[in-house]
């Protein structure tokens, strides 16, 4: 009776086929999903993630009109939403707010400290003549803080002062050996890689290869 009824494929073995074919092939290639919609990498599909979109937007607004108070709030708000890397943008974007405020509550430094904090404030907003003039009252009222020196050889690299660079590089590593291989991968000290004074500055060893 097994065998009689396997030839007999063609009428069950048909209507198997049959009806597996409508229901099932329905049920397992349903129309495919359209993807995502995306902006810079970021899934807008979540509506929470949609409203931190906002915020962020409207943070951005802010902070390129300067109004880094109001910004950094509305950047803190951002944190709190499901998307990591829309929270990752904010916190970059509330520490260069931060540095930015800095200016505005140190008016009137009055120590070294104080004088290199807002000198590096003005050094991120571009205003070299005021980051100058408050790293030089750093220097005089600590001389022998290796961190201005640091600073002013950074300053003097963004302003195109070469000499100046060297000189203040030298004091700092000579305050503090350290600070030879933070120069090594700073990006503000792109101004001397070709210059062969740095390069001896920051790689002492190379020399005694040498020679």
């Amino acid at each position: 009776m097994a065998k009689a009824h396997k030839p007999s494929s063609g009428s069950s073995g048909h209507s198997k086929g049959a009806a597996r074919s409508p229901s099932k092939s329905l049920k397992k290639k349903p129309f495919p999903p359209l993807p995502p919609a995306q902006r810079g990498g970021v899934e807008l599909v979540d509506p929470l993630v949609q409203a931190q979109l906002k915020l962020y937007d409207e943070a951005l607004s802010l902070f390129h009109q300067q109004k880094f108070a109001k910004a950094k709030q509305e950047l803190e708000k951002v944190l709190e939403g499901p998307s990591k890397e829309l929270a990752d943008r904010a916190r970059m974007h509330v520490k260069i707010a931060e540095q930015r405020m800095k200016p505005s509550h140190e008016q009137n430094p009055r120590t070294a400290e104080e004088h290199y904090q807002r000198g590096v404030a003005m050094m991120n907003i571009g205003r070299w003549d005021d980051a100058r003039e408050s790293l030089d009252k750093a220097r005089k009222a600590a001389p022998k803080a290796d961190h201005i020196h640091y600073a002013l050889a950074a300053l003097d690299c963004l302003t195109g002062e070469a000499d100046s660079a060297l000189a203040n590089l030298k004091v700092a590593i000579q305050l503090r050996a350290e600070n030879r291989y933070h120069a090594r991968n700073d990006e503000d000290f792109a101004f001397l890689q070709e210059d062969p004074r740095f390069t001896e500055l920051l790689y002492p060893e190379k020399d005694g290869l040498a020679s």
